[in-house]
């Protein structure tokens, strides 16, 4: 697999498809070496979890919950979470099903939607996509809900054909047109109580009445066809296997795969019955994933940036602690996740809302996520955790002196940063770090004044083009 060393393996992994790691965690993952550390992460999505984090900590004192806190909440379980490749594929999803509060606007079924994701993220894509196009977010934002008997709504059935399955070229108008027929009647209906909660959620319901029930032919197949009927013509066709094997391969490995480099991983996949963790088992071992045409060679999303920084210094562990000990405290519980609320804003600056994707195709992977304005962000995130003179946001769960004291030399300083962040540099542009880490202590590092050092390194690692790719 190329020159990398086996820890260098385990990094690159984690990079892509995890959450980053703090050391500890590394050492963790990386200690019995790469096929470990590829076990590891495939099956820590049943991990127990280090606090609880209900949906109930996201609602207000009047019992109502409102899309924002709704983000904070999905922000501060990844912030705090053992299970990286669970929510690193949940996020995946998240941006292939594209689905906005926008125009849901109820943030209870978005809570359900995401719901939907979680629960399937590392498993049967099959399974996912007959429960996501079920689900009443989804019926809301492709109108399905408007799709009836004699006044068909083509909406859905295109997304499911174009955007979810088999991709554009592999299917006709005809096609859409039929399959909208099979995909009348599926609504839904609000779940039954009497509390807040329970007027805002919903179940999906088929409305018998509102069904077409006649004869309809769907890429080449003909008779009184069901939407779960498409669904799984659609899941027959090797080439959704392809399609979403291209799509996962884009988004964690590389853009733009040759297909004769997709297809064996396609195959793995539909051969599997679409196990996805089949797929992610035969990336994370390939050659391929670990070549030079993937090491250091995708640009970051913002939840690679901001999620994985924190975790880096370690906060996410600080942060699961503090709701652990707040979870009778609702103030105290609001304190907690503030940090979460800060990760989340800063994602939405840099141009990925979470639970607002732009349309219906989702966030645009790679150079579309640097810009002047979004590199701006980028680089003002250092401020946004260390502070100007040392007091960052995060300034209460984090002792930055403990962690360059060992070497508090400029050189250690710079060292430690470059080790903690999991960037590497030139020997000229590593001794821009000296020089600045040695500007900023002023002859000595001290307790008082190691954040606003480490915020200074940490300004021009952030800036850099080497910290713009993983």
């Amino acid at each position: 697999m190329g020159s990398l060393t086996e820890r260098e393996k385990c990094a690159h992994l984690l990079r892509r498809f995890g959450l980053g790691a703090s050391v500890a965690e590394m050492d963790f993952y990386a200690q019995n070496g790469l096929n470990s550390c590829i076990e590891r992460l495939l099956e820590s999505e049943s991990s127990p979890e280090p606090v609880e984090m209900p949906i109930e900590n996201a609602y207000n004192d009047k019992g109502m919950l409102n899309l924002p806190a709704v983000v904070i909440w999905w922000t501060a379980k990844m912030l705090t979470t053992h299970r990286p490749l669970h929510f690193k594929m949940s996020v995946f999803w998240h941006n292939h099903f594209a689905t906005s509060g926008e125009k849901v606007k109820a943030a209870p079924l978005m809570v359900q939607h995401m719901t939907v994701l979680e629960n399937n993220a590392v498993g049967n894509f099959k399974t996912l996509l007959q429960e996501i196009s079920r689900d009443p977010a989804m019926l809301i934002w492709l109108d399905n809900t408007e799709n009836i008997k004699g006044k068909a709504n083509e909406n859905f059935a295109r997304e499911v054909m174009e955007l979810f399955t088999i991709g554009i070229g592999n299917y006709t108008e005809r096609d859409v047109q039929e399959g909208a027929r099979a995909f009348t009647g599926w609504s839904f209906r609000r779940s039954a109580g009497k509390s807040i909660k329970d007027r805002f959620s919903a179940e999906f319901q088929f409305k018998d009445k509102l069904h077409d029930d006649g004869e309809k032919t769907v890429l080449g197949r003909t008779g009184f066809l069901t939407g779960g009927d498409v669904l799984d013509e659609l899941c027959a066709k090797p080439k959704t296997a392809e399609y979403i094997t291209r799509k996962i391969w884009n988004w964690f490995v590389y853009p733009d795969p040759k297909p004769e480099v997709i297809a064996p991983f396609a195959k793995k996949f539909y051969d599997s019955r679409y196990d996805i963790k089949t797929l992610l088992r035969a990336i994370m071992t390939s050659e391929e994933f670990y070549s030079p045409r993937s090491v250091g060679q995708l640009i970051k999303n913002p939840l690679d940036f901001c999620v994985t920084t924190i975790r880096q210094l370690g906060l996410g562990a600080t942060m699961a602690q503090g709701i652990a000990e707040a979870a009778a405290d609702e103030k105290g519980m609001r304190t907690q996740l503030a940090p979460a609320a800060l990760v989340a804003q800063s994602m939405k600056n840099q141009g990925m809302w979470l639970l607002f994707p732009p349309d219906v195709s989702g966030w645009k992977p790679g150079s579309p996520w640097i810009t002047s304005a979004t590199m701006v962000e980028r680089i003002a995130w250092s401020k946004k955790i260390f502070g100007n003179a040392g007091k960052g946001r995060f300034g209460r769960g984090l002792n930055v002196y403990a962690f360059l004291r060992d070497d508090p030399t400029p050189e250690g300083v710079a060292r430690q940063m470059c080790a903690v962040f999991d960037v590497k540099y030139s020997p000229t542009k590593f001794q821009s770090l000296v020089g600045v880490a040695e500007k900023a202590m002023g002859g000595e590092l001290t307790a008082q004044n190691a954040s606003m050092v480490a915020g200074e390194v940490s300004r021009l690692i952030f800036g850099s083009p080497e910290f713009q790719v993983a």
